[in-house]
């Protein structure tokens, strides 16, 4: 490995791929860790170094870790389905505190986590949130968004020097699972989305959140959480931006969250019933009845963010859809 080499977790999945060719471009050299060498390895750039391991067992990745200067932390688990949240947290916020003693015991000087803008919450009084806002737990707050509250908390408190970067919504091409974000690009191309919500959302170019990773690890500040996002849109505008890609009609009218939350419970208790994901998932409903609007201005200032314009990436995941067959 070069002196200038990256541990990867996440490099198979949206983001952490996108990451991964950052990185690579950037003039890193990257290991990355899979959890299956024959199923994952394929999905990998050319020219990382795969190693196997699972992060729900980091104490095993110490060997891995050696020869590693930085560690890139982009791996997590996203699920609303009822069945997965135990494993939401496992993954998520034991895993992660468990592979920053993995990095300091091997030897890792930096260290920089993909967090999620969620961990700000909606800001008060209308205005845009910034990196002095905290999302509060309460009862009702969703499994996954929770876990990366309590991710942070324990990234934060690690003895390696670590940056927290905050995505938005990301959008873009390779988003195989496909992510919530990319099941709305999927759901406006089946013609499946035909009301939306009142609430808002910022929306980014997955390249983009993978080029403020580089510059985290570079110039970020050990401590420090920056926000990454493109623009902030009402959920009407960005199934706009998605019809317009996708040649088809947006939703036309705006569902009360009265009658999205019943549908959503009835979803969920059947999810519940046949060990399966919720086709509208309540907490993705409570989200969206939120105006999830931020900055990215310290990201900009201390980190030289300049994200462009969404519709390309839109763009872009629309036709990568398409050619995967995702779409029929």
């Amino acid at each position: 490995m070069s002196p200038d080499a990256v541990f990867l977790t996440g490099a198979t999945g949206f983001v952490g791929g996108h990451v991964c060719d950052a990185l690579l471009e950037a003039g890193y050299s990257v290991r990355a860790l899979v959890r299956n060498t024959r199923g994952e390895s394929a999905r990998v750039s050319p020219g990382v170094e795969v190693v196997t391991g699972d992060i729900r067992r980091a104490g095993d990745l110490v060997p891995a870790l050696r020869g590693c200067r930085y560690l890139v932390h982009t791996a997590a688990l996203y699920s609303f389905a009822p069945r997965d949240r135990e494993a939401i947290h496992e993954v998520n916020v034991t895993g992660t505190r468990s592979l920053l003693v993995a990095a300091r015991l091997a030897g890792v000087e930096r260290a920089v986590i993909t967090s999620s803008s969620a961990t700000v919450g909606p800001a008060p009084n209308g205005r845009l949130a910034d990196e002095g806002d905290h999302a509060e737990l309460g009862e009702h707050a969703s499994a996954y968004h929770a876990s990366k509250v309590r991710q942070e908390r324990e990234a934060l408190a690690a003895r390696v020097p670590t940056v927290m970067i905050l995505p938005t919504a990301p959008l873009g091409p390779r988003d195989s699972k496909p992510t919530p974000t990319g099941r709305m690009v999927l759901d406006v191309m089946r013609g499946r989305m035909w009301a939306t919500l009142a609430g808002g959302m910022n929306v980014v170019d997955v390249s983009d959140v993978a080029r403020a990773h580089v510059a985290a690890l570079e110039r970020g500040r050990p401590g420090e959480r920056y926000l990454v996002g493109g623009v902030n849109l009402s959920l009407g505008e960005v199934f706009r931006v998605i019809a317009q890609a996708a040649g088809r009609s947006g939703p036309r009218m705006h569902l009360p969250y009265p009658i999205a939350f019943a549908a959503g419970a009835v979803d969920e208790a059947l999810a519940r019933l046949r060990s399966r994901s919720p086709s509208i998932p309540l907490e993705g409903v409570r989200m969206a009845r939120q105006t999830m609007h931020v900055t990215s201005e310290k990201a900009r200032r201390e980190l030289g963010f300049q994200p462009g314009p969404i519709e390309p990436a839109v763009q872009s995941a629309v036709s990568w859809f398409r050619a995967g067959g995702y779409a029929a």
